[in-house]
């Protein structure tokens, strides 16, 4: 399991970075051209772009912390208990989900 979750944990990482690359390529048109965007035709695409690659970037940073946070209870012997009742969390949901940190009930019961 420390294998799966390192290498989700690496691509992540590099899809951090692709987005950051793609938002700072965004920013960087729209200095040089001084556009302003209420009143440019393509100042909507550009701001839903920006928009579109920061809400990526925020769910990446997310997915992120949950990996980095499976690892440490891997490390400390608690992955795969359930934080909400204690219990197992079952193999397939750990399958599906590596970073899940609740049971099928608990998660249904949120």
């Amino acid at each position: 399991m420390e294998e799966l979750l390192a290498a989700e944990r690496t691509r992540t990482l590099e899809r951090i970075e692709a987005l950051n690359h793609d938002r700072d390529g965004i920013i960087d048109s729209t200095v040089s051209t001084g556009v302003d965007d209420e009143h440019d035709p393509e100042g909507a695409t550009i701001a839903f772009e920006r928009s579109q690659i920061e809400s990526l970037l925020d769910q990446s940073q997310r997915h992120l912390s949950e990996l980095d946070r499976a690892l440490r209870q891997l490390e400390e012997g608690g992955y795969g208990t359930c934080e909400s009742c204690g219990q197992p969390i079952a193999p397939e949901r750990l399958a599906a989900r590596p970073t899940a940190s609740t049971c099928i009930a608990c998660a249904s019961r949120r």
